[in-house]
């Protein structure tokens, strides 16, 4: 990798790591990837464009200890927990930082979600409302980057995804636009959520790797505008010429339209909590955020909808 200064992106292969490997590419960064199966076509496409792979996971102490050796930087991302193991997340994060910190990384970017660590304010938190491994998890990470001694740090904390609606995310987050054309959701007419590209993700930390001062030990908000679902749906129809409808149920019609409870739970949520991002304070930390119609446009072929 000859003298350049190796960022160590862990997540490589999802929208968000995809998003760091997008930004740094071509600068006097050189980049390392952690995958699961180097013989994947998202892992070889990673190669293709000069990324070194380095094969295993979160949990092999060994794949990790190669993916960090010599790093200047490391860029963090995790699955969220899943009902077999509901502390993966938390565990993941820690074994990675202490890798990091070990090997003497100078600059750790984590990527976590708006609202970590104000779940036990949430409306309906004590009656163990909005899947609360998920956000003990989230909380339990960012604790471990706060902690973790390395010399500079950043947890990036966006909102709501904008790449949720494209496929194959949008399967399961909007499973109406495929076959009905429709935002079929249990979110209320009048409600919004704060959106932001992955993108925009890559780009912040892209910067706090070129400039470890300028985020340093800085916990970031991230959202380029909040929108209704009605607003959403009429962009969409735009870029896309395709008719979109926007359709608000209640949670019981979501089900029986076949909705996952757990989407239709994420919807109420919002209703009542929402991620609250201060979008101007956003806008102001010297990186332009793309707004939906600008990035529906660069989007636009993976749109799937019938």
């Amino acid at each position: 990798m000859d003298d350049k200064k190796i960022i160590f992106v862990a997540g490589a292969t999802g929208a968000q790591g995809g998003s760091v490997n997008d930004a740094l590419e071509g600068s006097d960064f050189a980049l390392r990837a952690l995958v699961r199966d180097p013989s994947s076509p998202s892992a070889q496409a990673l190669a293709a464009r000069g990324v070194e792979l380095v094969n295993g996971d979160f949990d092999d102490a060994d794949s990790l200890k190669r993916g960090v050796d010599g790093a200047y930087g490391v860029f963090s991302v995790q699955t969220p927990p899943s009902a077999q193991d509901s502390e993966s997340e938390a565990r993941m994060a820690r074994k990675l930082v202490e890798a990091a910190r070990n090997a003497d990384v100078q600059v750790f970017v984590h990527t976590s979600v708006a609202r970590a660590g104000d779940h036990e304010d949430f409306v309906g938190w004590a009656e163990r409302r909005w899947w609360p491994a998920y956000w003990i998890n989230k909380d339990l990470a960012n604790t471990a980057v706060r902690e973790s001694g390395l010399p500079h740090w950043v947890i990036l904390k966006p909102g709501y995804m904008m790449d949720n609606l494209i496929a194959p995310k949008s399967y399961w987050m909007y499973p109406g636009l495929k076959p009905r054309a429709a935002i079929e959701t249990a979110m209320d007419a009048d409600r919004r959520l704060d959106f932001v590209a992955a993108a925009d993700i890559g780009r912040f930390a892209a910067a706090a790797f070129a400039n470890p001062l300028r985020f340093d030990r800085q916990e970031i908000d991230l959202a380029a505008e909040s929108l209704t679902m009605a607003e959403v749906a009429a962009i969409v129809s735009q870029v896309t010429g395709r008719h979109v409808d926007v359709r608000h149920y209640t949670p019981e019609e979501a089900a029986s339209i076949g909705n996952n409870p757990g989407l239709t739970e994420s919807q109420q949520w919002a209703n009542v909590e929402g991620y609250q991002v201060d979008v101007e304070k956003a806008k102001c930390r010297g990186i332009e955020l793309e707004r939906l119609a600008d990035w529906a446009r660069r989007m636009r072929s993976r749109f799937d909808i019938d």
